[in-house]
């Protein structure tokens, strides 16, 4: 019995070597680095390329959904021209928070999501997008296809979370996030992270 095709005798780097998705922009690859059962900030190690322990949480949230970021992007200067008021993109590759109705508990898994919309994201004035997607194929979430159809109280955990989630105290203010765009922004800024991708690393 032969290798399956295409077969990596080597575990690929998870930002370089997996594939930005089936059909992007609206459907994409997804690592997960955080599950919303974790108290712990885990982080891709770019040079390893196995995950990190970042920091323990800092405030009492969650992450609502599961949360890692896109394979083959990069947040330059593509995705800092979409993002009013951003002076860089904060390159990292692009963000994702992926929508499951079943728990998923594991990181650093591999999974297929269909993108809804994103969130405006300036950290330390950094483009810092956090795309938002439902896992493909999940039943629950089939009809959704825009940001605008998910329940309100859950784009909003996303805010809080993300607002709060680097704060060292109440007082500290160095995020900001607008209002949730659409599906049709969240395309135009997968776009512009694979081109800027492409701009920094190279292509083969």
């Amino acid at each position: 019995m032969g290798f399956p095709e295409p077969f990596y005798r080597w575990r690929p780097h998870p930002w370089h070597g997996l594939d930005v998705g089936p059909n992007p922009p609206e459907v994409v690859n997804a690592y997960i680095e955080l599950t919303p059962f974790d108290r712990v900030k885990y982080e891709l190690d770019k040079k390893t390329g196995y995950l990190r322990v970042d920091r323990p949480n800092r405030t009492s949230s969650f992450c609502p959904t599961l949360y890692g970021f896109i394979p083959g992007t990069y947040c330059g200067n593509r995705v800092r021209d979409l993002m009013p008021g951003a002076e860089a993109g904060d390159g990292d590759p692009l963000d994702i928070c992926v929508i499951s109705e079943r728990p998923i508990s594991l990181s650093e898994v591999i999974l297929t999501a269909r993108v809804v919309g994103g969130l405006p994201m300036r950290d330390n004035e950094e483009a810092d997008d956090k795309i938002i997607a439902v896992l493909d194929g999940d039943a629950a979430w089939l009809g959704v296809n825009d940001v605008s159809q998910l329940p309100e109280v859950l784009v909003d955990r996303l805010r809080h979370y993300f607002s709060t989630y680097k704060m060292l105290s109440p007082d500290e203010d160095r995020v900001h996030i607008d209002a949730p765009y659409g599906r049709e922004h969240a395309d135009k800024v997968i776009q512009a992270a694979i081109a800027d991708y492409g701009d920094h690393f190279g292509t083969e």
